[in-house]
């Protein structure tokens, strides 16, 4: 069920909010608004509690000078998996903004020339409920500057699955980390009190000479990175069976990179019984495949059906 318009105020170009309420294992999302170049779609709730939305853009993607501020509350009991649709592609900076684009102060002064895509998401989730949010990755085009800024305010017994990954670019095209600049922030606060904070930055600096050596060989043999964020009480198996594999890994000099690598950090307290894990991988469809594997026991929380869309 979709709020009345005459009750939801109004938002801007490019922002977006979505509430999503439960009652026993019924869920149904009480608002779900969209302004152009934001997309918001939803196919039918499934049974088993779970409400899955798609967010995805006009075009294909996001032009320089674009800005996306998107609100999501999901309340009490329910869980939402939120997916995009394909990977979030982003084009290059322009001299020019399209005329639906949307650029405040803040936004306009990082390059009031040439400005940066932003994408601002704060999520809000209630006691007992559960965020799955796993979108495609980010791929940007040459030369292309994204700014992504994602918090989480969090109950002490909700659960949150973050991924957040981005590939090196259009592999067919020649394009190998040849943005301009990437940079991701996300931030987990649990019940008012901030227990994570992961920040990636990929800048390609022709003007530093402190940097003698571009991206692409920086980040050499590696075409995917990804940071993925568990916590709450819906993924402690989860956790614990990635920390048992992390716990396997043997340490030793190898004459050549692995094809895929990750790390496991713990994030706040000893009972916040939350990870960090980094995946760096040589292919997007290796790193695709190891999180499919990895994640796997969501399952039993969103359902065999509605797990498989995410990693399609």
């Amino acid at each position: 069920m979709i709020g009345s318009s005459s009750n939801i105020s109004k938002i801007q170009a490019g922002g977006g909010r979505i509430t999503l309420s439960s009652h026993g294992r019924k869920v149904w999302i009480s608002e779900l608004s969209a302004t152009y170049p934001l997309k918001l779609l939803s196919p039918q709730l499934s049974d088993n509690g779970v409400a899955i939305v798609y967010a995805l853009t006009y075009g294909g993607g996001l032009v320089g000078g674009d800005c996306i501020e998107l609100s999501v509350n999901v309340e009490s009991d329910a869980k939402l998996l939120l997916l995009s649709q394909g990977s979030t592609k982003v084009f290059k900076n322009r001299l020019y903004q399209r005329l639906a684009s949307v650029q405040n102060s803040a936004h306009a002064s990082l390059n009031s020339e040439s400005p940066a895509t932003l994408q601002k998401m704060e999520f809000t989730i209630s006691s007992n409920g559960g965020l799955f949010l796993l979108p495609d990755p980010v791929t940007c085009f040459r030369s292309a500057s994204y700014n992504q800024i994602q918090t989480f305010h969090a109950s002490k017994d909700a659960s949150l699955v973050v991924l957040d990954w981005v590939t090196s670019g259009r592999k067919s095209l020649g394009e190998n980390w040849v943005l301009s600049r990437y940079y991701s922030v996300n931030e987990v606060i649990i019940a008012g009190k901030r227990v994570a904070k992961d920040v990636m930055l990929l800048e390609n600096n022709e003007s530093d000479s402190r940097l003698n050596r571009a991206l692409a060989e920086r980040l050499a043999p590696f075409s995917c990175y990804a940071t993925l964020i568990l916590r709450g009480p819906m993924v402690e198996e989860t956790i614990a069976q990635i920390a048992a594999r992390y716990g396997c890994i043997s340490v030793m000099q190898r004459k050549a990179p692995e094809d895929l690598l990750w790390s496991l950090s713990p994030i706040g307290s000893d009972n916040e019984n939350g990870v960090v894990i980094r995946v760096a991988g040589k292919e997007t469809e290796i790193v695709k495949n190891w999180l499919k594997d990895t994640l796997s026991s969501l399952e039993q929380h969103i359902g065999v059906d509605v797990y498989r869309r995410a990693f399609v």
